[in-house]
């Protein structure tokens, strides 16, 4: 077995088993449980951004970005489960606006007039963007779909969906780069990212979806036809490239190979949600303007 192969295993078995776990939180009604766990990716994410940052010495706030992740994911999970993601925008809005005062008023207490003023609020806000309030729309998908007759949620389902089709995108394009790769996608960000593993990640992304709502018992996708699949399939997976690539504009730019040393194979949790950060929000807008779920 060759070391890339290894590498490749070990990422796969430490997807599969992590988010077999999350399932199965919420498959057994443990809706707290999966909140933890979401909130926790989120918040250790977080921190390995600001970590990584660290390591490159560009300024930030962590400590205000932690605190401020940390009362967001705690109040979009309340207004989520207890209200409805639909009715939680205001709430939405007015955090991130807090978020701004709150780093305007800590950097007012810096005594710098250079630029890094405004490089320390930017750095410190993006993470807040980019992993926090991207990644709690995994937990608008579980909520944004009517509870069944027993009060139980069935947005797990579309959550397996999400996982699946952006897991096979990953996969098509390890495999499909691996075996007939050769022109290389954008070497500046990324030096093993060809075209041939490009059009590999679509097209198993779209088998995996079809095939998903193929085979899935129909009251579990039940708002899913086969073109909602081809649709789906290929924007999800070209949102888990652009995600995956996105990841590794951050951290070319740190100088660091992975996120963090969380999970064998994969590195940091942020290393395992970079391409989810992408495409839960699709799907969520794809629910709620295409197929009018609310």
């Amino acid at each position: 077995m060759t070391p890339n192969s290894l590498v490749f295993l070990r990422r796969f078995g430490s997807t599969v088993v992590l988010w077999t776990v999350a399932l199965w939180i919420i498959l057994s009604g443990y809706e707290l449980g999966f909140d933890f766990l979401i909130g926790s990716l989120a918040m250790v994410g977080l921190w390995e951004y600001y970590t990584m940052l660290d390591h490159k010495k560009l300024p930030n706030f962590k400590i205000i970005g932690l605190i401020c992740g940390g009362i967001f994911l705690i109040g979009s999970f309340y207004y989520f489960s207890q209200i409805g993601p639909l009715h939680s925008y205001d709430f939405e809005v007015a955090t991130l606006l807090f978020f701004l005062l709150v780093v305007f008023a800590r950097q007012m207490f810096q005594r710098t007039r250079d630029i890094s003023p405004l490089d320390t609020m930017a750095y410190t806000l993006f993470g807040l963007f980019y992993v926090t309030w991207m990644f709690t729309f995994v937990t608008k998908i579980v909520y944004i779909l009517p509870r069944d007759a027993a009060g139980h949620v069935t947005g797990h389902f579309y959550v397996l969906f999400l996982i699946l089709v952006t897991k096979f995108s990953d996969m098509g394009a390890y495999v499909t780069g691996s075996l007939v790769g050769k022109h290389l996608m954008v070497p500046h960000i990324s030096p093993k990212k060809t075209w041939e593993g490009f059009v590999g990640a679509l097209a198993f992304s779209t088998g995996g979806a079809c095939a998903m709502v193929a085979w899935m018992p129909k009251h579990t996708l039940s708002y899913f036809h086969q073109r909602d699949a081809i649709f789906l399939g290929l924007g999800l997976g070209l949102a888990a490239i652009i995600g995956d690539l996105g990841e590794s504009i951050i951290k070319r730019s740190c100088d660091v190979k992975d996120s963090g040393h969380l999970l064998p194979g994969i590195g940091g949790a942020l290393d395992l949600i970079d391409s989810i950060l992408f495409t839960a929000p699709l799907l969520f807008f794809y629910l709620r303007f295409v197929l009018n779920v609310s």
